[in-house]
């Protein structure tokens, strides 16, 4: 590897660092103004390409840039949910989000789809970037086990791997209705942040990994812990499978 690409490895680790502590509000000029605080110096361009390259953005960037039209475009799913109880049965309605994770100082994303009845998480993907691709894997394994009722929600926040077409598409063609987080309400979809809160907290804190296929590897010893063992207070402190076999029969 070169000087300069350790270089750009170095810088992207602490603008990642810089944009998580945001609470991923922070867009490259931000960015860009956090480092010069910290006595970094780079230039402005850098800083944008290197978050365009890894998928980064502001939140407050997405949803206040002046592009009428895709605005429109990702507001034209309304939040299906709201006000609505957790569904009695299976394959009613499904949630799906993607969260940020590190291997060795790098990034990674998993995306993971969960059925709201029960909890258990139906189908999940970890990759090193955060596109289409990754929640589109996440859903196709869902699907392999399971078919959803026709007209079942799925209900995902507004980012560009859930909004995009080759997503929104295959979730129409399986007879999906569409649902998203209204904007600036990243509670809408609050199942899927408090499972991602346990996994990190129970299971992924405290722990290094040696790759991302080391990091794959206990993620899938989790979700089949979570599924399979771990007690739910929210249906009656029986497993995700337990509670499935109990409102299926």
């Amino acid at each position: 590897m070169s000087e300069h690409m350790k270089a750009n490895r170095d810088l992207l680790r602490q603008i990642i660092t810089i944009h998580q502590e945001s609470h991923e509000t922070y867009g490259s000029p931000r960015v860009w103004r956090a480092l010069k605080k910290q006595g970094i110096g780079c230039g402005k361009n850098r800083v944008a390409r290197l978050m365009r390259e890894a998928d980064l953005q502001g939140r407050v960037v997405k949803v206040t840039r002046r592009a009428p039209g895709v605005q429109r475009f990702y507001e034209r799913h309304e939040n299906l949910r709201l006000g609505e109880p957790v569904p009695s049965g299976i394959n009613r309605q499904w949630v799906g989000d993607v969260t940020f994770l590190r291997e060795k100082g790098r990034p990674c994303f998993l995306a993971a789809v969960m059925d709201l009845c029960s909890r258990r998480i139906l189908g999940w993907s970890l990759r090193r970037d955060r596109t289409t691709e990754l929640t589109k894997q996440a859903l196709t394994r869902a699907l392999t086990g399971r078919k959803p009722n026709p007209g079942c929600i799925f209900h995902s926040d507004r980012g560009v791997e859930y909004g995009g077409a080759p997503y929104t598409d295959d979730l129409t063609r399986h007879g999906f209705r569409i649902s998203m987080n209204r904007s600036y309400h990243s509670q809408d979809n609050a199942h899927m942040e408090s499972f991602f809160h346990s996994m990190k907290a129970e299971w992924l804190r405290g722990r290094s990994f040696e790759s991302i296929e080391h990091l794959e590897s206990s993620i899938g010893a989790y979700m089949r812990f979570y599924n399979c063992d771990r007690l739910h207070s929210g249906i009656d402190y029986q497993t995700p499978v337990e509670y499935e076999k109990k409102v299926t029969s």
